[in-house]
Protein backbone atom coordinates (compact mmCIF):
# COMPACT_ATOMS: atom_id res chain seq x y z
CA UNK A 1 0.00 0.00 0.00
CA UNK A 2 2.75 3.16 0.81
CA UNK A 3 3.66 2.49 -3.08
CA UNK A 4 0.41 5.43 -3.05
CA UNK A 5 2.74 7.73 -0.67
CA UNK A 6 4.86 9.45 -2.82
CA UNK A 7 1.48 9.90 -5.84
CA UNK A 8 -0.21 11.12 -3.00
CA UNK A 9 1.66 13.62 -1.56
CA UNK A 10 4.80 14.60 -3.99
CA UNK A 11 4.44 18.48 -4.98
CA UNK A 12 8.20 18.54 -7.01
CA UNK A 13 11.55 18.20 -5.25
CA UNK A 14 13.78 21.03 -4.24
CA UNK A 15 16.94 19.38 -3.60
CA UNK A 16 18.49 22.26 -1.34
CA UNK A 17 19.43 23.86 1.85
CA UNK A 18 20.87 26.99 1.59
CA UNK A 19 22.79 28.73 4.61
CA UNK A 20 22.33 32.10 3.22
CA UNK A 21 20.90 34.32 0.60
CA UNK A 22 24.13 36.92 -0.37
CA UNK A 23 23.42 40.28 -1.34
CA UNK A 24 25.72 41.00 -3.77
CA UNK A 25 28.65 39.54 -5.46
CA UNK A 26 32.13 39.21 -3.75
CA UNK A 27 33.96 36.86 -6.22
CA UNK A 28 37.93 36.18 -5.19
CA UNK A 29 39.17 35.23 -8.46
CA UNK A 30 43.12 33.44 -8.01
CA UNK A 31 43.76 35.68 -10.77
CA UNK A 32 42.61 37.71 -13.87
CA UNK A 33 44.31 35.09 -15.96
CA UNK A 34 42.61 32.27 -14.74
CA UNK A 35 38.95 33.79 -16.37
CA UNK A 36 40.11 36.62 -18.86
CA UNK A 37 40.34 33.86 -21.81
CA UNK A 38 36.62 33.48 -21.38
CA UNK A 39 36.16 37.01 -21.57
CA UNK A 40 37.81 36.77 -24.89
CA UNK A 41 36.08 34.02 -26.06
CA UNK A 42 32.62 35.43 -25.48
CA UNK A 43 34.07 38.70 -26.81
CA UNK A 44 35.24 37.10 -30.14
CA UNK A 45 32.16 35.17 -30.73
CA UNK A 46 29.86 38.57 -30.20
CA UNK A 47 32.44 40.66 -32.51
CA UNK A 48 33.45 37.98 -35.38
CA UNK A 49 30.73 35.09 -35.13
CA UNK A 50 29.18 34.77 -38.46
CA UNK A 51 25.29 35.44 -37.80
CA UNK A 52 23.84 37.31 -35.21
CA UNK A 53 23.71 35.43 -31.92
CA UNK A 54 22.18 36.47 -28.94
CA UNK A 55 25.15 36.13 -26.27
CA UNK A 56 23.51 36.99 -23.01
CA UNK A 57 21.59 33.86 -23.92
CA UNK A 58 24.93 31.95 -25.10
CA UNK A 59 26.32 32.92 -21.94
CA UNK A 60 23.19 31.81 -19.65
CA UNK A 61 23.63 28.21 -21.74
CA UNK A 62 27.26 28.23 -20.75
CA UNK A 63 26.57 28.57 -17.14
CA UNK A 64 23.66 26.14 -17.19
CA UNK A 65 25.97 23.50 -18.41
CA UNK A 66 29.27 24.11 -16.51
CA UNK A 67 27.08 24.06 -13.31
CA UNK A 68 25.56 20.61 -13.79
CA UNK A 69 28.66 18.95 -14.66
CA UNK A 70 30.15 20.35 -11.35
CA UNK A 71 27.21 18.73 -9.35
CA UNK A 72 23.46 18.17 -9.46
CA UNK A 73 22.81 21.18 -6.53
CA UNK A 74 24.72 24.19 -7.77
CA UNK A 75 22.03 25.71 -10.26
CA UNK A 76 21.59 29.30 -12.21
CA UNK A 77 18.50 30.73 -11.89
CA UNK A 78 17.06 33.16 -14.35
CA UNK A 79 15.40 36.62 -13.20
CA UNK A 80 12.09 36.30 -14.50
CA UNK A 81 11.80 33.07 -12.24
CA UNK A 82 13.99 34.09 -9.19
CA UNK A 83 10.56 35.27 -7.03
CA UNK A 84 8.80 31.93 -8.32
CA UNK A 85 11.87 29.95 -7.03
CA UNK A 86 12.24 31.41 -4.04
CA UNK A 87 8.79 31.89 -2.86
CA UNK A 88 8.11 28.31 -1.48
CA UNK A 89 11.39 28.93 1.56
CA UNK A 90 10.08 32.92 2.11
CA UNK A 91 7.18 31.51 4.10
CA UNK A 92 4.73 34.19 2.77
CA UNK A 93 3.71 35.52 -0.88
CA UNK A 94 1.04 38.38 -1.83
CA UNK A 95 -2.01 36.85 -3.48
CA UNK A 96 -5.42 36.03 -3.12
CA UNK A 97 -5.64 33.25 -0.81
CA UNK A 98 -7.02 29.95 -2.32
CA UNK A 99 -5.01 26.54 -3.33
CA UNK A 100 -6.50 25.57 -6.85
CA UNK A 101 -5.92 23.04 -9.44
CA UNK A 102 -6.24 22.92 -13.53
CA UNK A 103 -9.37 21.04 -13.73
CA UNK A 104 -10.82 20.57 -17.50
CA UNK A 105 -9.07 23.48 -18.85
CA UNK A 106 -10.87 25.76 -15.76
CA UNK A 107 -9.20 27.09 -12.58
CA UNK A 108 -10.96 25.57 -10.03
CA UNK A 109 -10.77 26.23 -6.09
CA UNK A 110 -9.72 23.34 -4.02
CA UNK A 111 -9.84 25.28 -0.89
CA UNK A 112 -9.82 28.80 0.52
CA UNK A 113 -7.20 30.17 3.19
CA UNK A 114 -9.38 30.71 6.17
CA UNK A 115 -9.19 34.10 7.18
CA UNK A 116 -7.98 35.15 3.68
CA UNK A 117 -8.90 37.57 0.74
CA UNK A 118 -10.92 35.27 -1.01
CA UNK A 119 -12.70 33.51 1.98
CA UNK A 120 -13.49 37.34 2.81
CA UNK A 121 -15.35 38.33 -0.44
CA UNK A 122 -16.98 35.00 -0.13
CA UNK A 123 -15.51 32.67 -2.74
CA UNK A 124 -15.69 28.98 -1.84
CA UNK A 125 -14.51 25.30 -2.59
CA UNK A 126 -15.13 24.09 -6.22
CA UNK A 127 -15.65 27.79 -7.70
CA UNK A 128 -14.23 27.74 -11.04
CA UNK A 129 -12.65 31.24 -12.30
CA UNK A 130 -14.09 32.05 -15.48
CA UNK A 131 -12.02 35.81 -15.81
CA UNK A 132 -9.67 37.28 -14.33
CA UNK A 133 -10.16 41.31 -14.88
CA UNK A 134 -10.79 41.03 -18.51
CA UNK A 135 -9.00 37.86 -19.45
CA UNK A 136 -10.92 34.91 -20.48
CA UNK A 137 -8.91 31.60 -18.20
CA UNK A 138 -11.38 29.37 -18.80
CA UNK A 139 -11.01 26.51 -22.02
CA UNK A 140 -7.95 28.66 -23.08
CA UNK A 141 -5.53 25.90 -22.70
CA UNK A 142 -4.55 28.18 -19.40
CA UNK A 143 -1.36 27.00 -17.47
CA UNK A 144 -0.14 27.16 -13.85
CA UNK A 145 2.01 29.35 -14.19
CA UNK A 146 -0.30 31.85 -16.08
CA UNK A 147 -3.21 31.12 -13.58
CA UNK A 148 0.00 32.19 -10.63
CA UNK A 149 1.09 35.25 -12.35
CA UNK A 150 -2.94 36.57 -12.82
CA UNK A 151 -4.04 36.21 -9.33
CA UNK A 152 -0.69 37.13 -7.65
CA UNK A 153 0.07 40.94 -7.01
CA UNK A 154 1.41 43.79 -4.85
CA UNK A 155 -0.48 43.92 -1.37
CA UNK A 156 -3.38 46.13 -1.54
CA UNK A 157 -3.62 45.90 -5.02
CA UNK A 158 -6.90 44.45 -6.62
CA UNK A 159 -8.24 41.87 -8.74
CA UNK A 160 -11.70 41.50 -10.68
CA UNK A 161 -12.43 37.74 -11.33
CA UNK A 162 -16.15 36.11 -12.39
CA UNK A 163 -17.24 33.20 -10.67
CA UNK A 164 -18.79 30.37 -11.94
CA UNK A 165 -20.58 28.78 -8.92
CA UNK A 166 -22.31 25.16 -9.59
CA UNK A 167 -26.26 25.48 -9.33
CA UNK A 168 -26.11 29.13 -10.24
CA UNK A 169 -26.62 30.03 -14.06
CA UNK A 170 -25.19 33.57 -13.95
CA UNK A 171 -21.08 33.87 -13.96
CA UNK A 172 -20.51 36.13 -9.88
CA UNK A 173 -18.55 39.25 -9.73
CA UNK A 174 -16.42 39.11 -6.78
CA UNK A 175 -13.21 42.09 -6.41
CA UNK A 176 -10.45 40.85 -3.96
CA UNK A 177 -7.67 43.00 -2.59
CA UNK A 178 -4.35 40.67 -2.33
CA UNK A 179 -2.78 40.55 1.08
CA UNK A 180 -0.27 38.76 2.79
CA UNK A 181 -0.01 34.84 1.77
CA UNK A 182 1.15 32.66 4.39
CA UNK A 183 2.72 29.23 3.31
CA UNK A 184 2.64 27.14 5.47
CA UNK A 185 5.55 24.12 6.25
CA UNK A 186 3.65 21.98 8.33
CA UNK A 187 0.12 20.27 6.66
CA UNK A 188 -1.45 19.17 9.73
CA UNK A 189 -0.32 18.84 13.60
CA UNK A 190 -3.11 16.21 15.33
CA UNK A 191 -3.60 13.81 18.01
CA UNK A 192 -3.81 10.37 16.93
CA UNK A 193 -5.07 8.96 20.21
CA UNK A 194 -4.91 9.78 23.58
CA UNK A 195 -0.98 9.89 23.79
CA UNK A 196 0.23 10.15 20.34
CA UNK A 197 0.90 12.90 18.11
CA UNK A 198 1.29 13.17 14.75
CA UNK A 199 3.21 16.66 12.74
CA UNK A 200 3.63 16.28 9.43
CA UNK A 201 6.14 18.40 7.77
CA UNK A 202 6.61 19.28 4.07
CA UNK A 203 9.59 21.40 3.68
CA UNK A 204 11.80 23.21 5.90
CA UNK A 205 11.08 27.21 5.13
CA UNK A 206 11.26 30.80 7.10
CA UNK A 207 8.84 30.00 9.51
CA UNK A 208 9.17 26.23 9.87
CA UNK A 209 10.93 26.59 13.23
CA UNK A 210 8.19 28.79 14.78
CA UNK A 211 5.62 26.31 13.14
CA UNK A 212 6.74 23.13 14.72
CA UNK A 213 7.29 25.10 18.36
CA UNK A 214 3.26 26.38 18.13
CA UNK A 215 2.20 22.84 16.76
CA UNK A 216 4.35 20.82 19.60
CA UNK A 217 2.65 23.75 22.17
CA UNK A 218 -0.50 22.48 20.59
CA UNK A 219 -0.32 18.99 20.91
CA UNK A 220 1.20 19.31 24.17
CA UNK A 221 -2.42 21.00 25.39
CA UNK A 222 -4.01 18.11 24.12
CA UNK A 223 -2.43 15.76 25.94
CA UNK A 224 0.45 14.25 23.61
CA UNK A 225 3.27 12.64 25.26
CA UNK A 226 4.46 10.54 22.46
CA UNK A 227 5.59 12.47 19.05
CA UNK A 228 5.37 10.98 15.07
CA UNK A 229 7.57 13.83 13.21
CA UNK A 230 6.50 12.69 9.36
CA UNK A 231 9.34 14.19 7.24
CA UNK A 232 8.50 12.07 4.60
CA UNK A 233 8.73 13.19 0.72
CA UNK A 234 10.17 16.86 3.02
CA UNK A 235 12.50 17.65 -0.17
CA UNK A 236 15.01 20.24 2.00
CA UNK A 237 15.20 23.60 3.00
CA UNK A 238 16.71 26.30 5.45
CA UNK A 239 19.62 24.64 7.56
CA UNK A 240 18.82 27.00 10.35
CA UNK A 241 14.97 26.03 10.46
CA UNK A 242 16.33 22.19 10.56
CA UNK A 243 18.66 22.80 13.60
CA UNK A 244 15.95 24.80 15.08
CA UNK A 245 13.84 21.95 14.79
CA UNK A 246 16.54 19.30 16.26
CA UNK A 247 17.25 21.81 19.41
CA UNK A 248 13.94 21.26 20.15
CA UNK A 249 14.56 17.37 20.06
CA UNK A 250 17.98 17.25 21.82
CA UNK A 251 19.08 18.44 25.02
CA UNK A 252 22.00 21.26 25.44
CA UNK A 253 25.42 20.95 23.87
CA UNK A 254 24.83 18.13 21.55
CA UNK A 255 26.37 18.22 17.98
CA UNK A 256 24.20 18.63 15.06
CA UNK A 257 25.75 19.21 11.85
CA UNK A 258 29.06 20.39 10.71
CA UNK A 259 29.40 21.76 7.44
CA UNK A 260 32.79 21.99 5.41
CA UNK A 261 34.54 23.10 2.10
CA UNK A 262 37.81 24.11 0.42
CA UNK A 263 36.42 27.98 0.60
CA UNK A 264 34.53 27.32 4.08
CA UNK A 265 36.31 26.05 7.59
CA UNK A 266 34.75 23.22 8.98
CA UNK A 267 32.04 24.61 11.33
CA UNK A 268 30.17 23.16 14.04
CA UNK A 269 26.42 23.75 15.10
CA UNK A 270 25.28 22.22 18.40
CA UNK A 271 21.94 22.17 20.42
CA UNK A 272 22.10 25.66 22.30
CA UNK A 273 19.34 25.24 24.45
CA UNK A 274 16.21 23.86 26.32
CA UNK A 275 14.08 22.25 23.99
CA UNK A 276 10.39 21.53 24.43
CA UNK A 277 10.75 17.82 23.10
CA UNK A 278 13.87 16.68 24.87
CA UNK A 279 13.76 14.29 27.19
CA UNK A 280 9.99 12.45 25.64
CA UNK A 281 9.39 9.88 23.03
CA UNK A 282 9.70 10.79 19.29
CA UNK A 283 10.01 9.15 15.95
CA UNK A 284 10.86 10.03 12.64
CA UNK A 285 9.41 9.09 9.42
CA UNK A 286 11.42 9.34 6.38
CA UNK A 287 11.30 7.50 2.71
CA UNK A 288 13.19 7.89 -0.44
CA UNK A 289 12.31 11.88 -1.25
CA UNK A 290 13.03 13.16 2.33
CA UNK A 291 16.59 14.82 1.59
CA UNK A 292 18.69 17.37 2.66
CA UNK A 293 17.53 19.50 5.24
CA UNK A 294 15.30 16.03 6.85
CA UNK A 295 18.10 13.89 6.29
CA UNK A 296 19.97 16.40 8.85
CA UNK A 297 17.23 16.05 11.58
CA UNK A 298 17.12 12.49 10.85
CA UNK A 299 21.02 12.16 11.03
CA UNK A 300 21.44 14.00 14.12
CA UNK A 301 18.79 12.32 16.55
CA UNK A 302 20.20 9.09 15.17
CA UNK A 303 23.76 10.01 15.28
CA UNK A 304 22.89 10.94 19.10
CA UNK A 305 20.88 8.12 20.03
CA UNK A 306 17.57 10.09 20.20
CA UNK A 307 14.13 8.29 19.36
CA UNK A 308 14.12 6.21 16.43
CA UNK A 309 13.94 6.81 12.47
CA UNK A 310 11.50 4.56 10.81
CA UNK A 311 10.43 4.41 6.89
CA UNK A 312 13.18 3.76 3.80
CA UNK A 313 16.11 5.43 3.34
CA UNK A 314 16.49 8.97 2.18
CA UNK A 315 17.42 10.48 -0.60
CA UNK A 316 21.09 10.90 0.12
CA UNK A 317 21.81 14.95 -0.36
CA UNK A 318 24.65 15.93 1.78
CA UNK A 319 25.81 19.09 0.08
CA UNK A 320 25.40 22.55 0.63
CA UNK A 321 24.42 25.72 -1.37
CA UNK A 322 24.71 29.76 -0.70
CA UNK A 323 22.75 31.67 -2.56
CA UNK A 324 24.18 34.67 -4.64
CA UNK A 325 22.57 37.51 -6.07
CA UNK A 326 23.59 38.65 -10.01
CA UNK A 327 21.37 41.45 -9.65
CA UNK A 328 19.27 41.96 -12.81
CA UNK A 329 20.96 38.32 -14.16
CA UNK A 330 19.02 36.31 -11.79
CA UNK A 331 21.09 34.13 -8.98
CA UNK A 332 23.71 31.50 -8.75
CA UNK A 333 23.02 28.55 -6.29
CA UNK A 334 26.45 27.46 -5.68
CA UNK A 335 27.50 24.62 -3.26
CA UNK A 336 30.18 26.01 -1.14
CA UNK A 337 30.57 22.98 1.29
CA UNK A 338 29.66 19.27 2.28
CA UNK A 339 27.51 18.53 5.98
CA UNK A 340 28.27 15.75 8.27
CA UNK A 341 26.10 14.16 10.77
CA UNK A 342 27.11 14.44 13.91
CA UNK A 343 29.23 10.88 13.66
CA UNK A 344 31.11 12.28 10.64
CA UNK A 345 28.92 10.49 8.24
CA UNK A 346 28.30 12.48 4.87
CA UNK A 347 25.22 11.11 3.28
CA UNK A 348 25.68 12.58 -0.53
CA UNK A 349 24.85 9.95 -2.89
CA UNK A 350 27.18 9.69 -5.46
CA UNK A 351 27.12 11.73 -8.70
CA UNK A 352 28.49 10.12 -12.27
CA UNK A 353 27.97 13.58 -13.67
CA UNK A 354 24.68 12.49 -15.00
CA UNK A 355 21.85 14.66 -13.11
CA UNK A 356 18.88 12.66 -14.63
CA UNK A 357 20.18 9.68 -13.16
CA UNK A 358 20.96 11.32 -10.21
CA UNK A 359 17.37 12.81 -9.69
CA UNK A 360 16.32 9.12 -10.93
CA UNK A 361 18.14 6.78 -8.80
CA UNK A 362 15.18 6.47 -6.95
CA UNK A 363 13.99 4.28 -9.60
CA UNK A 364 17.40 1.85 -9.51
CA UNK A 365 16.67 0.69 -5.49
CA UNK A 366 12.95 -0.58 -7.68
CA UNK A 367 15.34 -2.62 -10.04
CA UNK A 368 17.60 -3.68 -7.21
CA UNK A 369 15.43 -4.94 -4.65
CA UNK A 370 15.75 -2.95 -2.09
CA UNK A 371 12.32 -1.10 -1.81
CA UNK A 372 10.81 -4.59 -1.52
CA UNK A 373 13.54 -6.46 1.03
CA UNK A 374 15.95 -4.51 3.39
CA UNK A 375 18.13 -7.40 2.36
CA UNK A 376 19.17 -6.22 -0.71
CA UNK A 377 20.90 -2.91 0.49
CA UNK A 378 24.54 -3.37 1.03
CA UNK A 379 26.84 -0.67 2.44
CA UNK A 380 30.88 -0.69 2.04
CA UNK A 381 32.38 -1.20 5.65
CA UNK A 382 34.35 2.29 4.81
CA UNK A 383 31.11 3.82 5.65
CA UNK A 384 30.47 2.41 8.61
CA UNK A 385 30.72 4.88 11.68
CA UNK A 386 29.48 4.27 15.55
CA UNK A 387 27.32 6.20 17.36
CA UNK A 388 28.03 7.08 21.15
CA UNK A 389 25.85 3.98 22.48
CA UNK A 390 27.29 1.82 19.91
CA UNK A 391 24.94 1.68 17.25
CA UNK A 392 26.62 1.11 13.74
CA UNK A 393 25.21 3.71 11.12
CA UNK A 394 26.41 4.30 7.57
CA UNK A 395 27.27 7.04 5.53
CA UNK A 396 27.64 7.82 1.90
CA UNK A 397 23.71 7.24 0.30
CA UNK A 398 21.47 8.89 2.60
CA UNK A 399 19.95 7.64 6.12
CA UNK A 400 19.41 4.47 6.28
CA UNK A 401 16.05 4.14 8.81
CA UNK A 402 16.26 2.20 12.35
CA UNK A 403 13.39 0.17 11.39
CA UNK A 404 12.50 -0.19 7.53
CA UNK A 405 9.66 -0.65 5.94
CA UNK A 406 9.68 -1.55 2.96
CA UNK A 407 7.27 -1.47 -0.12
CA UNK A 408 4.62 -4.14 -0.34
CA UNK A 409 5.48 -6.06 -3.22
CA UNK A 410 2.42 -8.71 -3.52
CA UNK A 411 1.83 -8.64 -7.36
CA UNK A 412 -1.93 -8.98 -6.14
CA UNK A 413 -1.42 -5.31 -5.72
CA UNK A 414 -0.12 -4.64 -9.17
CA UNK A 415 -3.51 -3.77 -11.03
CA UNK A 416 -4.20 -1.40 -8.19
CA UNK A 417 -1.32 0.35 -7.90
CA UNK A 418 -0.93 0.85 -11.90
CA UNK A 419 -4.70 2.41 -11.78
CA UNK A 420 -4.12 4.33 -8.25
CA UNK A 421 -0.26 5.51 -9.67
CA UNK A 422 -2.43 7.04 -13.10
CA UNK A 423 -4.15 9.61 -11.49
CA UNK A 424 -7.44 7.79 -11.98
CA UNK A 425 -8.15 7.48 -8.47
CA UNK A 426 -7.73 10.68 -7.49
CA UNK A 427 -9.50 12.09 -10.41
CA UNK A 428 -12.66 10.44 -9.74
CA UNK A 429 -12.41 11.50 -5.93
CA UNK A 430 -11.81 14.69 -6.97
CA UNK A 431 -14.71 14.98 -9.08
CA UNK A 432 -17.07 12.97 -6.79
CA UNK A 433 -16.39 15.55 -4.09
CA UNK A 434 -16.85 18.61 -6.23
CA UNK A 435 -20.00 17.37 -7.46
CA UNK A 436 -21.83 16.49 -3.48
CA UNK A 437 -19.85 18.80 -1.70
CA UNK A 438 -23.46 19.96 0.41
CA UNK A 439 -23.97 16.14 0.60
CA UNK A 440 -20.63 15.72 2.09
CA UNK A 441 -20.97 18.89 4.32
CA UNK A 442 -24.19 17.27 5.61
CA UNK A 443 -22.21 14.92 7.49
CA UNK A 444 -21.12 17.44 9.34
CA UNK A 445 -16.78 16.10 10.44
CA UNK A 446 -14.89 14.15 9.45
CA UNK A 447 -14.90 11.42 11.89
CA UNK A 448 -18.89 11.26 11.01
CA UNK A 449 -18.34 11.18 7.49
CA UNK A 450 -15.96 8.13 8.17
CA UNK A 451 -18.42 6.60 9.67
CA UNK A 452 -21.52 6.78 7.75
CA UNK A 453 -20.16 7.24 3.83
CA UNK A 454 -20.65 4.32 1.90
CA UNK A 455 -18.06 3.35 -1.16
CA UNK A 456 -20.75 1.89 -3.18
CA UNK A 457 -20.87 -1.07 -6.05
CA UNK A 458 -22.13 2.36 -8.45
CA UNK A 459 -19.27 3.97 -7.47
CA UNK A 460 -16.45 1.43 -7.96
CA UNK A 461 -17.75 0.49 -11.58
CA UNK A 462 -17.77 4.32 -12.37
CA UNK A 463 -14.06 4.30 -11.34
CA UNK A 464 -12.83 0.55 -13.28
CA UNK A 465 -14.67 2.46 -15.97
CA UNK A 466 -12.48 5.08 -15.80
CA UNK A 467 -9.51 2.72 -15.57
CA UNK A 468 -11.08 0.64 -18.40
CA UNK A 469 -11.04 3.93 -20.73
CA UNK A 470 -7.19 4.37 -19.36
CA UNK A 471 -6.47 0.74 -20.72
CA UNK A 472 -5.61 -0.27 -17.59
CA UNK A 473 -7.15 -3.59 -17.76
CA UNK A 474 -7.54 -6.16 -14.89
CA UNK A 475 -9.10 -9.92 -14.25
CA UNK A 476 -11.65 -10.57 -11.78
CA UNK A 477 -9.12 -11.05 -9.05
CA UNK A 478 -7.70 -8.05 -9.73
CA UNK A 479 -10.97 -6.23 -9.56
CA UNK A 480 -11.62 -7.90 -6.07
CA UNK A 481 -8.52 -7.10 -4.50
CA UNK A 482 -8.94 -3.38 -5.97
CA UNK A 483 -12.38 -2.84 -4.17
CA UNK A 484 -10.94 -3.39 -1.43
CA UNK A 485 -8.08 -1.10 -1.64
CA UNK A 486 -9.41 1.94 -3.39
CA UNK A 487 -12.14 2.62 -0.59
CA UNK A 488 -9.99 3.70 2.35
CA UNK A 489 -8.16 5.60 -0.34
CA UNK A 490 -10.97 7.24 -1.76
CA UNK A 491 -12.55 8.07 0.90
CA UNK A 492 -9.14 9.88 2.29
CA UNK A 493 -9.05 12.01 -1.25
CA UNK A 494 -13.03 13.13 -0.87
CA UNK A 495 -12.44 14.10 2.66
CA UNK A 496 -9.37 16.07 1.98
CA UNK A 497 -11.20 18.38 -1.28
CA UNK A 498 -13.99 18.89 1.36
CA UNK A 499 -12.47 18.74 5.24
CA UNK A 500 -9.35 19.55 4.43
CA UNK A 501 -5.62 17.96 4.79
CA UNK A 502 -6.27 17.09 8.28
CA UNK A 503 -9.19 14.69 7.25
CA UNK A 504 -7.03 13.24 4.53
CA UNK A 505 -4.35 11.72 7.39
CA UNK A 506 -7.23 11.02 9.63
CA UNK A 507 -8.50 8.74 7.27
CA UNK A 508 -5.31 7.25 5.50
CA UNK A 509 -3.97 6.49 9.04
CA UNK A 510 -4.90 2.70 9.05
CA UNK A 511 -3.67 2.04 5.67
CA UNK A 512 -0.17 3.35 6.28
CA UNK A 513 2.16 1.21 6.92
CA UNK A 514 4.98 3.50 7.67
CA UNK A 515 2.75 5.47 10.41
CA UNK A 516 1.43 1.71 11.62
CA UNK A 517 4.76 0.72 12.17
CA UNK A 518 5.66 3.66 14.06
CA UNK A 519 2.27 4.03 16.28
CA UNK A 520 3.20 0.12 17.18
CA UNK A 521 6.87 0.89 18.20
CA UNK A 522 5.41 4.21 20.49
CA UNK A 523 2.98 1.33 22.07
CA UNK A 524 4.88 -0.72 23.06
CA UNK A 525 7.89 1.79 24.30
CA UNK A 526 7.64 1.45 28.39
Amino acid sequence: MPIIYSAILAAGVLLGIYLAKSNGITPAPKSNSDISYINDVFSLIDNEYVDTINIKDLQVKAVTHVLESMDPHSEYIKPEILDEVNESLYGSFHGIGVSFRIEKDTITIINTIKGGPSEKVGIVAGDRIVYVGDTLVAGTKVTNKDAMRLLKGPKKTKVDVKIKRRGVEELLDFTIVRDVIPTHSIDVAYMIDDNIGFIKMTKFSATTHKEFVDAVKKLKSEGMTRLILDLRDNTGGYLGEAVGVVDELLEDNKLIVYTEGEHRDRSYIFSRYRGLWEDKDVIVLINESSASASEIVAGALQDNDRGTIIGRRSFGKGLVQEQFDLGENGALRLTVARYYTPTGRCIQKPFSGNKEEYLLEEYSRYESGEMFNIDSIHFADSLKYITPKGRIVYGGGGIMPDIYVPLENDSSHYFFNKMANSGILFQYAFDYADSHRKEILSYGDVKNFDKKFVFTDEMFKELMRRTEEKKIIGNKADKAKARELAEPLFKAYVARDVFGDEAFYVLYEPIDEILQEAILKLKTVN
